[in-house]
């Protein structure tokens, strides 16, 4: 007959580990992902719609740029169209859309390069700085374009010179497409590049214990 097995320095026997358990966190780990506190989260969100809606400028001075302007011209009574089937109006409205959905791609390109990370504050403050610099695009745009006031401008140069209106946006639906861009492109490159969860560890068959035996040896045999 062969002696029990009796831990030494009378320790209590060690607890057989599972492998399914997940480790204990020690006192100084903390209790949640290392994701940043919400505090910064929103502080950092708040940057970037303020730096996203200053960008809007930018667009204002491209679209009055590039942008076709509407070419008039007036007598002395009456200002007219001088091309009555040019499509400058169109022009117009499909430059500011075309920049617009670029300016979007880039602002949510630049802003995934910088954070790699998402979230809905990101996503929130990418929409409401695009919508709002989209504004600022277009304010700024007719700002920079020729003035408003059509009858001091026709007065200003005389009758059957030729000069250009006002930069108008007809379709306000083209404001839409800043912020739609920016939220469809954040959601797609944090998709496919954004940080993964992690895998949970394979389990270790290796050092599961006996059927029979809680400390992991075989019964000795009799005789």
């Amino acid at each position: 007959m062969t002696a029990p097995l009796t831990p030494s320095d009378n320790q209590p026997p060690e607890e057989p580990q599972h492998p399914d358990a997940a480790p204990a966190a020690g006192p100084g780990a903390p209790a949640g992902t290392d994701d940043p506190p919400l505090g910064r989260e929103l502080r950092e969100a708040a940057l970037i719609a303020l730096v996203v809606m200053v960008s809007g400028v930018l667009l204002g001075v491209l679209w009055n740029w590039l942008a076709p302007h509407i070419p008039l011209i007036a007598d002395t009574r009456n200002v007219y169209l001088k091309d009555t089937e040019g499509e400058e109006a169109i022009g117009t409205d499909g430059t500011f859309l075309l920049l617009s959905l670029g300016f979007g791609v880039v602002s949510a390109a630049v802003t995934f390069l910088v954070r790699r990370r998402g979230g809905i504050p990101l996503v929130v403050a990418l929409t409401a700085g695009g919508l709002l610099g989209a504004a600022v695009g277009w304010v700024t745009g007719m700002w920079l374009g020729p003035t408003p006031d059509v009858v001091a401008h026709a007065k200003q140069v005389g009758p059957g010179v030729t000069f250009y209106g006002p930069l108008r946006l007809q379709a306000k639906g083209a404001l839409l497409a800043w912020p739609l861009a920016a939220m469809v492109t954040q959601l797609v490159l944090t998709g496919f590049f954004g940080p993964r969860d992690p895998e949970p560890p394979a389990p270790d068959w290796s050092t599961a214990p006996v059927p029979g035996d809680h400390h992991g040896h075989h019964p000795p045999a009799d005789g």
